[in-house]
Parts: structure tokens; sequence; C-alpha cells
């Protein structure tokens, strides 16, 4: 066991602390972030805001992403990934190790994960009666997203989708939350969300490097495994790429305020996540600087939107 996992010493701290650490909360930035990106663009719109359903909006979100980790630990747990996964780098890969390093059951996690959904649908059951029956196609969608990625039998990462579900999911969080809002669909939240999506995939992307040979021996065949490292190693650069410039063409058409440009500031974060990748990429161990180096990529490219769309409202 790595030093810094999570021990059976954990076992006797009380059962809200166990629990919620469970959630691996370090990921739960992000979706708190989208939330709030999604909320400015509604505000930046002239939208009058209602701090009851944007408060629930966000603590919904939150427990749907906290769901998807646990039901994810569960479902790895039982088809063998993170136990046969040596070259992880914990906290950022492998998995919360709750389960292997004996601090919470299979059964447990199954439970819990599940808790967490059900939860999730009866506050988005209730925010959809203040807002809209559109709500309830977008929270569909989102638990779906959240569950299919590991369950059987639609295992989504397993067929080359993770990328695609972790897009999808953090643009529905931030077109949930304007909707919520603004009581319709519209543009502006999607046009926000495009690049700080593509930021957050890289994030699992990046992160499947060092699980990529036990997740090949359990037959999850996402885009890391499919290509190699060798040649996997760009699709990180096309994806931040994307991100940046997608914020600088979004910005030149005028469908973000023109201080959106110091989103891009990030890409310093990301270049040199990106130099580390291509220098190490079968090297598991010699990507630990660049994980941290692309989520902090993500969460302050998403925190300088978000108050950019606020504050835009002023200008």
């Amino acid at each position: 066991m790595h030093a810094t996992e999570p021990s059976l010493t954990l076992l006797h701290s009380p059962s809200p602390l166990r629990y919620f650490l469970a959630t691996r909360p370090m990921f739960l930035a992000t979706t708190l972030i989208g939330t709030l990106i999604g909320i400015a663009a509604a505000y930046a719109s002239g939208v009058a805001l209602r701090a009851d359903t944007a408060i629930v909006t966000i603590v919904c979100a939150l427990l749907a992403n906290a769901g998807t980790n646990v039901l994810n630990d569960y479902y790895d747990a039982r088809n063998g990934t993170d136990d046969a996964n040596t070259a992880r780098i914990y906290p950022f890969t492998g998995g919360s190790r709750f389960i292997q390093n004996g601090v919470m059951s299979t059964q447990e996690m199954l439970v819990f994960g599940s808790a967490l959904m059900a939860l999730t649908a009866a506050g988005g059951m209730w925010v959809a009666s203040q807002s809209g029956p559109g709500l309830l196609l977008i929270g569909a969608a989102g638990l779906l997203i959240g569950w299919g990625y590991s369950a059987p039998p639609l295992k989504l990462n397993h067929r080359g989708l993770g990328e695609g579900c972790v897009f999808a999911g953090f643009a529905l969080i931030t077109v949930g939350a304007d909707f919520v809002q603004r009581a319709s669909f519209a543009a502006p939240p999607l046009i926000a969300v495009v690049g700080f999506a593509l930021l957050v995939t890289n994030v699992l992307y990046i992160n499947q490097f060092p699980d990529r040979a036990a997740d090949a021996g359990a037959g999850k065949r996402h885009w890391v495994v499919r290509l190699g490292a060798q040649r996997a190693r760009w699709g990180y650069l096309l994806l931040a790429g994307s991100a940046y410039l997608w914020v600088a063409g979004a910005v030149a058409a005028g469908a973000l305020p023109w201080p959106a440009l110091l989103a891009l500031a990030p890409a310093v974060l990301s270049a040199r996540a990106a130099k580390i990748l291509l220098a190490s990429a079968g090297r598991p161990a010699e990507l630990a600087p660049a994980l941290p180096m692309t989520v902090a990529a993500a969460l302050s490219h998403g925190v300088v939107l978000a108050i950019v769309l606020a504050l835009s409202r002023h200008l």
C-alpha cells in the first residue's frame, strides 16, 4: 500500500468523515465550478437569480459527481482494475483505495453510491418543479452518464467513450445550472462551458496513462489503451489546444466578453504538463507532477471564466 493512501485507521474515524472521503472530494471542485459557470452565464444574460434553486442545484451536482466516483470505485473493484493497478499515482489515479485497503466494503460502496444517486434524483425533481420539465431531461442524461460510465451493461469507458462522457457530463452541469435560473435552454452556457469541459476531460485523459496496464488487463479499451502511450500522448495537446482555441474564437466572435481571454492564462500549466507527458508517457512514475498541473489548469480556467461572466453584466 502506498504510504499516503487511506488505511484501516480510518475505520475508527467518524462515519461521516469516512463517507465524505470516499467520494474523492478533491475532484468535486470541478463540479462546483461547472455549476458556477452556468449560474454566472444566466446572471450575465440579465436573469434575476434565485438563491434557493442555485444552492440546491449545486448540492445536486455535487451529489451526482460523488455518486459517480463511489460507483466507479465499486465497479472497478468488481472488474479487478484497481486491485491490479500497481502503477497508480494516488490520489489522482487508481480510485479512492477504500475497498482495496479495507476502509469500506464493496457492498458499503454500492449502497452509498446508489444512495447518493437517489438523493440527486430527489433534489433534481424539486428543482425541476421550480424551473421547468426540461431540467428532467438534463438530469436523466447526467445520471445515465454517471452510472453508465463504469456499470454494466453500458461500461462506457470500457468502450472508449469515457472522454465523451466527461465532456458531456460537465456540459450538462453548466447547461443545467443555467436552465434552473433561466427556465429555458439557451446558447450562452453551452458556449461558455466548452473550454472548461475539454480541460476537465484532459484530467481523465492524463490520469489514464499511469492506469493503462491495469485498465488493459481489465478490458478497458479507452483511447490511451487503444493507441498506446506514445501515440496517445498527442491527445492531451489536442484537448488542451482545442479548449483554449475555443475560448479565443468565442471572444473573437463576440460570443464571450473580451475579459474571458484571461481564462487563457492556465495554458501555461497545460503546456508544462504536456511537456512532461510528451517526455515520459511510458513511465508512469514520472508523470506525477503533470497530474496536479492538469487539475489546476481546469480549475483556474473555470474560476476565471465564471468571475468574468458574472462581472460582464456590469461592464
